[in-house]
């Protein structure tokens, strides 16, 4: 059984902003509802919970138009800071001492501060929550395990709008850098 140590730990989660979640359509609210348990399971652990969430500043300086991902973004006007579509799910919306972090690309490390938080902070365990599972999910953990860090992968907290590359990602790929638990293993372990 996996052993969480709650002073080396920290829970991301990941792109659950209202402009990624409605790529999902319905199966968006089992995934926010089991999302949202963990945060929840964490909070009375006393593990801190980071945010990570898509975001650029007016003009979207931050994005080369020859980004396949990002370079159609904007035209669309979308996850500019702070305008609706950008902000997490109500049901897990950050709180006033959570760290957030902004990034202008896929994986969660990428030009941002995410790792020299993590390692003031004395961290090395992460529990990952996220949209989408071929997106930010395995861009962060491909990097997370480059850089030595512990990963839980919570498989039902985390979707992609495939769900059959997120089976593969949970079951075959992920696993070998990861350990991939349910929410339920992972609150049974945050108790």
């Amino acid at each position: 059984m996996t052993t969480i140590d709650r002073g080396r730990c920290a829970v991301l989660v990941m792109d659950f902003q209202a402009g990624i979640l409605g790529m999902l359509g319905d199966a968006a609210a089992p995934v926010v509802e089991r999302a949202t348990a963990v945060v929840s399971a964490a909070r009375a652990a006393g593990i801190p919970v980071m945010y990570v969430v898509v975001g650029f500043r007016p003009g979207y300086p931050e994005v080369n138009p020859r980004n396949p991902s990002f370079g159609p973004v904007v035209q669309s006007g979308r996850f500019v800071t702070e305008t609706p579509g950008s902000d997490v799910h109500p049901a897990l919306k950050p709180e006033a001492t959570d760290v957030v972090i902004v990034k202008h690309r896929v994986g969660a490390f990428a030009a941002t501060d995410l790792d020299l938080i993590l390692r003031s902070k004395s961290i090395d365990t992460l529990i990952l929550l996220g949209i989408s599972t071929s997106g930010v999910i395995l861009s962060t953990v491909r990097h997370a395990s480059d850089a030595d860090y512990r990963l839980l992968v919570v498989s039902d907290g985390c979707a992609d709008r495939d769900a059959e590359v997120h089976g593969v990602l949970m079951g075959k790929v992920l696993a070998r850098q990861a350990t991939v638990l349910t929410s339920a293993e992972v609150i049974e372990q945050l108790r």
